[in-house]
């Protein structure tokens, strides 16, 4: 049989972990699909003694990861340490400086530095590959770069953070507000002590960040995305929503358009029948589609020991069967500029405004609206107990500059009595 494939692994966390139970309890499964054995050469994490219920005792040892990429008797490194600089870059660049395949799960490095990486790893002859970085366990870029390849991609779209679609499910379940959902997801695990980069749109920029450079041949841009969390979405917006047919859902789209490349991840409205509207839980879903091979629909499980070692060891697999390419697709130093379209696209929205209850405040706010060329589909004023009525509104498909100039001149009215909330409704 061929030598076997020495792994060092950066990092021993939970999916860590998970890589070293994948390798020790599916061991003949590896090797008859890889056509080679592949082997735990080496480790290096915080702490040695740490007891994480696998057995670590034949495996050597390094405190500094850098060092551990630069064993000779490693093929390949493993980084699931994560952060995107410190000692999770310093690995990446040691790896494939010296010559070994490179696998990880780090997006926010890959967002940062991925452009970079790239362009080193396809110089040195090694492999880069990372589907570990986006929607765990779903096979979306090797969907990508290797199932679509004949097919120009037009759109890049889903739901790429459990975290945010567990809050926004369970807050249209229980009828629960935004903080003490949030609450209850920290106290089981789904979000961290600090959530912002879940629940701030971060965590998904990242992952679609990675995704439109490898269906469009573009370069990676986070810094030029539009990124919107879920902080704002209210129990109010998730109830109406379902009245008029619609779920809130943290949606990512990329898609390249006569302008640029456009992409953004914010909170829209998706028809609450469509396959992202009935999305629950903390399960991701990633739509792709193509000219060619039409509409791609995946779901699965986007995060935890098992899905996410199950897609690194998929990456391991492959260079085992010596598969080497790009990784993004195609060569790093052909990958273009594109310009940055922002959200240029035409669309509906859901508006919804908290209005003083009195004759003539819905003309002046129709009037608002058809003065920046925002027409209305339809239009009602929900319950109130009060002087302060809200009034939810559907536009007709219009361009975001438009309707941003109408609700800028709403909120100085006298006659409006909070932010306005401004939701796009997505076609999916």
């Amino acid at each position: 049989m061929s030598e076997p494939l020495r792994l060092g692994l950066a990092g021993l966390g939970t999916v860590g972990t998970g890589i070293v139970r994948i390798v020790q309890e599916n061991a003949a499964c590896l090797a008859a699909r890889a056509g080679r054995p592949i082997e735990i050469g080496a480790i290096s994490a915080r702490s040695r003694s740490r007891d994480r219920g696998v057995d670590l005792s034949r495996y050597a040892w390094e405190d500094d990861p850098v060092a551990l990429a630069r064993r000779d008797d490693i093929d390949l490194v493993i980084e699931v340490i994560g952060g995107e600089d410190g000692p999770a870059k310093a690995t990446a660049t040691a790896a494939i400086n010296a010559g070994k395949h490179f696998v990880t799960a780090n997006k926010a490095m890959l967002a940062r530095h991925g452009q970079a990486l790239a362009e080193a790893a396809e110089a040195r002859g090694v492999a880069l590959r990372f589907e570990a970085a986006v929607a765990g366990g779903i096979p979306v870029v090797k969907s990508l770069i290797e199932g679509l390849a004949a097919n120009r991609i037009t759109r890049v779209m889903g739901v790429m953070n459990g975290t945010c679609n567990y809050i926004l499910t369970e807050m249209e379940r229980t009828g629960a507000p935004y903080a003490q959902v949030l609450e209850a997801a920290q106290k089981l695990g789904y979000a961290e002590a600090d959530p912002s980069f879940d629940v701030g749109g971060v965590d998904a920029a990242q992952k679609l960040a990675l995704l439109a450079a490898a269906a469009f041949g573009t370069r990676v841009d986070y810094e030029g995305m539009t990124v919107e969390g879920i902080e704002r979405v209210s129990i109010a917006d998730i109830e109406h929503a379902a009245e008029l047919g619609y779920r809130i859902k943290l949606l990512g789209v990329a898609r390249l358009t006569p302008r640029g490349l456009e992409t953004r991840t914010q909170p829209c409205l998706v028809p609450s029948t469509s396959p992202i509207g009935t999305l629950e839980g903390v399960t991701n879903m990633v739509v792709l589609e193509g000219d060619f091979a039409g509409r791609i629909v995946m779901s699965g499980p986007g995060a935890g020991e098992g899905p996410t070692a199950s897609a690194i060891m998929g990456d391991v697999v492959d260079i085992a069967r010596g598969l080497i390419f790009p990784p993004f697709g195609q060569p790093a130093a052909s990958l273009c500029h594109a310009p940055r379209a922002g959200t240029s696209g035409e669309a509906a929205y859901y508006l919804r405004f908290a209005l003083a209850d009195r004759p003539g405040v819905l003309a002046r706010i129709a009037a608002a609206l058809g003065e920046s060329g925002v027409s209305i589909d339809r239009m009602r004023q929900g319950a109130h107990p009060g002087t302060t009525a809200p009034v939810l509104i559907v536009t007709h498909r219009c361009g975001r500059p438009a309707l941003d100039r109408a609700v800028s001149v709403i909120e100085t009215l006298d006659v409006c009595h909070d932010v306005p909330v401004v939701l796009r409704i997505e076609d999916v």
